[in-house]
C-alpha cells in the first residue's frame, strides 16, 4: 500500500516508536523457522542450544528481529518506497524479551530520480539494550 509521502509530510529528527513485541514467545520462534526454512538448533532445540553450544536457550533469528524493526519503517513510508534497508545484530534476543524500535529521519536528499529520506532504526529489548541498528532511505515523492 503506497503512502506517497513527501518531504513536507516527513521532517528531518521526526521519529516513529513500536514496541514490536511484549514477552517474545518460543512459538512465535519456531513459527519464524517454518516460514523462513532456517531450523538452525540454536532457535528451535533448547538442548542443544544449552548442551551443545553453550547458550542459556535457544535465541530469535536476528532476521526475525530485523523483520520485525522494518515494518515500523514500512508501516510510515510504505514498501514500495523502500530502497535501501541494512541493520547491524548488537545482541542476541530471547524468549520473553519485549522488543521497542524507533525510527529516526537523518536527512532528506534531493537525488535526480526525486527526493530521498534517509532514516536510522534502533531496536532495544525491555533493559534498554540494543539489540539491532541500521539504516534505510526511503523514495518521497516530488
Amino acid at each position: 500500500m503506497s503512502r506517497s509521502l513527501s518531504p513536507d509530510d516527513i521532517k528531518v529528527g521526526e521519529t516513529r516508536e513500536s514496541v514490536l513485541v511484549d514477552d517474545l514467545k518460543r512459538t512465535r520462534i519456531v513459527q519464524y523457522a517454518g516460514a523462513s526454512g532456517d531450523f538452525n538448533p540454536l532457535h528451535t532445540d533448547e538442548k542443544f542450544a544449552v548442551e551443545a553450544a553453550g547458550y542459556p536457550g535457544v535465541f530469535a533469528h536476528g532476521m526475525l528481529t530485523m523483520g520485525m524493526t522494518g515494518r515500523v519503517l514500512t508501516d510510515w513510508v510504505g514498501p514500495e518506497a523502500l530502497v535501501r534497508y541494512g541493520v547491524r545484530f548488537k545482541a542476541q534476543v530471547w524468549p520473553g524479551d519485549t522488543l521497542t524500535a524507533t525510527v529516526t529521519v537523518e536527512s532528506i536528499e534531493d537525488t535526480t530520480a526525486g527526493p530521498v529520506a534517509h532514516f536510522t532504526l534502533r531496536t532495544v529489548n525491555q533493559d534498554g539494550a540494543e539489540v539491532v541498528t541500521g539504516t534505510a532511505a526511503a523514495r518521497l515523492e516530488p
